[in-house]
């Protein structure tokens, strides 16, 4: 994929680390293989210091990042019980917990620089979406068996309702995959091309002379606030898709 440097999708780009051609299958390590293989070791280790006794790092009195991971504790566990009314809801809650940090740091580790953003590929969403979407199917299946399919039929609808019902339910429900992915993938390739636009506006009045390059300043005390705000767009996504898989679940559990 051949992307001008100066052009906003060339943040985008797949970068090969490490070639590594087997036949007709291609092993190579790449710069997304990386950043995906950090943020699993960073959650792991994340989870790990939860399971150990007499840990030092977690206090009575807390340290920041101690309150920073107690917050994020606190917002998944009512995430849980609020959106899962079932007694055993709490059984859902490592996954969930686990999913929300992953999103999270993976939007907002792009805003380091020379990082990236996992998050702005539809085949990394859609993937990540598909297989916790598989997963409620389970789940539902194993609850209702083959009264899971009364998900496509409204009680109380008539037969000849039935036939233009059903096939507008089914078309809702095995769009959810998708629409989960593309809420993701869109709002993270938005703000990074936003970024990208901002910063080479600012670079371009950089490289000129006189009135110009005082104008330089206008774009950069922008970017200071939007780098703030597309933190907090990382948590938020990170947020809805976690408390949208909540929803699913109880769905599948509940019937509705």
């Amino acid at each position: 994929m051949n992307i001008n440097f100066f052009s906003p999708l060339e943040q985008f780009q797949i970068i090969p680390i490490i070639s590594l051609p087997v036949g007709f299958v291609d092993l190579s390590i790449i710069n997304e293989t990386v950043i995906l293989f950090l943020m699993f070791i960073f959650g792991s280790l994340i989870f790990i210091s939860f399971g150990k006794t007499g840990d030092s790092s977690f206090t009575i009195v807390p340290n920041r990042w101690q309150t920073i991971v107690e917050e994020f504790y606190i917002l998944n566990i009512g995430l849980v019980k609020c959106n899962i009314k079932t007694i055993d809801s709490q059984k859902y809650f490592p996954i969930l917990f686990f999913i929300f940090l992953f999103v999270l740091f993976t939007n907002a580790i792009g805003l380091i620089p020379y990082s990236f953003t996992l998050t702005i590929y539809f085949i990394i969403t859609f993937s990540l979406s598909l297989s916790f979407f598989l997963g409620i199917n389970i789940i539902c299946m194993k609850y209702h068996g083959v009264r899971m399919f009364s998900l496509f039929l409204p009680s109380g609808t008539t037969i000849y309702l039935a036939l233009l019902l059903v096939p507008l339910e089914m078309i809702s429900y095995f769009f959810k995959p998708i629409s989960l992915s593309v809420r993701l993938f869109a709002n993270m390739m938005a703000g990074h091309l936003l970024l990208k636009v901002i910063v080479g506006f600012s670079f371009s009045l950089l490289s000129s002379a006189g009135f110009y390059f005082l104008l330089n300043f206008i774009p950069l005390f922008i970017l200071l606030p939007l780098f703030g705000f597309k933190l907090f767009v990382s948590f938020i996504q990170a947020f809805v898709f976690s408390l949208l898989i909540c929803i699913y679940i109880n769905d599948s559990i509940s019937l509705h």
